[in-house]
C-alpha cells in the first residue's frame, strides 16, 4: 500500500543525484551515519519530521534510518519541498508526504499523517508538528519520548506553550544552539536569501537600499551578505541593544515608516507578525520588492496589500506585482514566504552539515534520556554542541591549541593572582 504522496516518483534519479553532491558537504553527518550504522541507537524508534524537505535534510533523514530510526517525513512549508529530493527519499525506503506548492489543507493534511505514525521522537521546524499533536492528538503527544526545534520562531512557540503548562513532552531548541544560530542563521540565511532574491529578480544589489527588518542572527547574515554585495543597507530594530548593535556594525538605524519612503529592497527576518502593513505600502516608493525570510509569511501583511491593490499580475516567477490605486507597484516575493527556500535552494549543505549534527545527536540523546527529562524546552547539551564544533574544524583540517594544566589550574582557582 502506498504510503507517502509526492509530486512524481519518476523525479527520483535527479533527486539521489543532488543528495550525494550535498552529502559531500556535510562531513560531519556523514560521520555521524557511519557510527549510527554500526552502533543502531535509534533502533525501531518511530520518528515523525516536519522539516524543509531538501538535499541537506535527506542527508540528515538517511543518517538517522541508518541509526535503525522509523522514519516519517513531512514538509515544514508549502513552497521549500524539492519534489526530487522527496522522490528520491520514497525510494530510499523513508516514507515523504510532501509537495511543492501544495495548499494549506494538503499541508496539514501531511503533518497529521506523519503524526498517525505515532512517534517517540518528533523533530519539528517551527512547532506545526508539535502544535498539532497537542491540539489534535492530545493523548499520543502525552507518550512522546520528546522532539527538537530547528528555528526561532519554532522555540518561541514552544517557549509559549511551556509558558502556558501545555507542552506535554521535552524538547530541545536545536536552533539555539551555538553551532546552529552562529552559523546557520548568520551565514545560511545570510547567503541564501541574497541568493532566493537574486534568483527571482536578477537586480544589480550595487547601490540598492536594502532595509533589513529586524537585527538577530539571521538579519545580521542578511544585513552583511547585502553590503558585501554593496547595496547600502538600513536597519529597523525594536530592541536598543541591537538597534546600537547594528549602528556599531555601520548600518543606518531608523523607524520602518522613515525607512519605507526611501528603501528599494525590504527584507523581514523577525519572527513577528505584520512587520511591514498598510501604513508602509501607501508610502514606499515604486517598483520596490519585499521579501521575506522568517519561518511563517505573516511578516509581510498579504491580505493588507491584497486590498490595497487595483491589480496584481504574475510578472516573473516568484514575483507578483501589485499596482496601488496611486500606480506605484510593490513586488511581492515567493508569496511572502521564506525565499531562500521558495525561489533558492535554501542554506547551503555545509552549514547546515551543523544544524543536522545537533539534530541526530540530539535524537540519540533523547532516546538515552528517556523518563529523565520533564515536559520543558531545554538547550543542546554543552557536549553535543562542542562535539559538532570539534568535528566540523577536523572536517576542515583545522587544528586548535589546548589548555595546559597550569592554565587549567589558574582559570579554576581563586587564589591566584598576578
Amino acid at each position: 500500500m502506498k504510503n507517502y504522496d509526492v509530486k512524481d516518483i519518476s523525479l527520483a534519479e535527479d533527486g539521489r543525484l543532488r543528495i550525494e553532491w550535498a552529502g559531500g558537504e556535510m562531513p560531519v553527518i556523514k560521520l555521524i551515519k557511519q557510527r549510527f550504522a554500526a552502533e543502531k541507537p535509534l533502533e525501531g524508534v518511530r520518528i515523525s519530521a516536519c522539516l524543509h524537505v531538501t538535499t541537506e535534510t535527506a542527508n540528515l533523514a538517511i543518517a538517522l534510518k541508518e541509526g535503525g530510526a522509523d522514519l516519517v517525513l513531512c514538509a515544514s512549508n508549502p513552497l521549500s519541498t524539492q519534489d526530487d529530493v522527496a522522490a528520491a527519499l520514497v525510494e530510499y525506503g523513508i516514507p515523504v508526504n510532501a509537495v511543492k506548492g501544495e495548499d494549506d489543507e494538503t499541508y496539514y493534511k501531511h503533518i497529521i499523517t506523519a503524526l498517525k505514525h505515532k512517534p517517540q521522537l518528533t523533530m519539528d521546524d517551527g512547532a506545526d508538528l508539535v502544535s498539532t499533536l497537542h491540539k489534535e492528538y492530545a493523548e499520543l503527544a502525552g507518550k512522546v519520548i520528546g522532539g527538537t526545534e530547528e528555528t526561532t520562531t519554532g522555540v518561541i512557540r514552544l517557549r509559549n506553550m511551556a509558558k502556558a503548562g501545555k507542552l506535554s513532552y521535552p524538547l530541545i531548541a536545536v536552533n539555539d544552539a551555538q553551532t546552529k544560530h552562529f552559523f546557520d542563521n548568520r551565514y545560511g540565511t545570510g547567503q541564501s536569501t541574497i541568493d532566493g532574491i537574486t534568483r527571482a529578480t536578477n537586480i544589480l544589489w550595487a547601490g540598492r537600499r536594502v532595509v533589513v527588518c529586524g537585527y538577530g542572527w539571521c538579519s545580521r547574515g542578511i544585513a552583511r551578505r547585502a553590503q558585501g554585495m554593496g547595496a547600502n543597507v538600513i536597519v529597523t530594530e525594536i530592541d536598543p541593544i541591537r538597534a546600537l548593535e547594528a549602528t556599531m556594525d555601520g548600518y543606518q538605524v531608523m523607524p520602518l515608516m522613515e525607512a519605507c519612503v526611501v528603501g528599494d529592497v525590504f527584507i523581514t527576518a523577525t519572527g513577528n507578525v505584520s512587520v511591514i502593513d498598510e501604513s508602509h505600502f501607501t508610502k514606499m516608493k515604486d517598483g520596490v520588492i519585499l521579501a521575506n525570510s522568517g519561518h511563517f509569511n505573516v511578516e509581510i501583511d498579504i491580505p493588507a496589500l491584497e486590498e490595497l491593490a487595483k491589480s496584481k499580475r504574475r510578472v516573473r516567477p516568484f514575483v507578483d506585482e501589485y499596482v496601488l490605486d496611486n500606480g506605484r507597484r510593490i513586488c511581492l516575493l515567493g508569496e511572502g514566504r521564506l525565499i531562500n527556500l521558495a525561489a533558492a535552494e535554501g542554506h547551503p549543505a555545509s552549514v547546515m552539515d551543523m544544524s543536522f549534527a545537533n539534530q541526530a545527536l540530539c535524537m540519540e540523546y533523547l532516546v538515552k534520556m528517556t523518563g529523565k527529562l520533564k515536559p520543558d524546552v531545554y538547550p543542546v547539551p554543552e557536549d553535543i554542541d562542542r562535539e559538532v564544533g570539534r568535528l566540523k574544524l577536523g572536517a576542515m583540517n583545522i587544528s586548535i591549541d589546548t589548555l595546559t594544566e597550569e592554565q587549567k589550574n589558574y582559570l579554576q582557582s581563586w587564589e591566584l593572582g598576578t
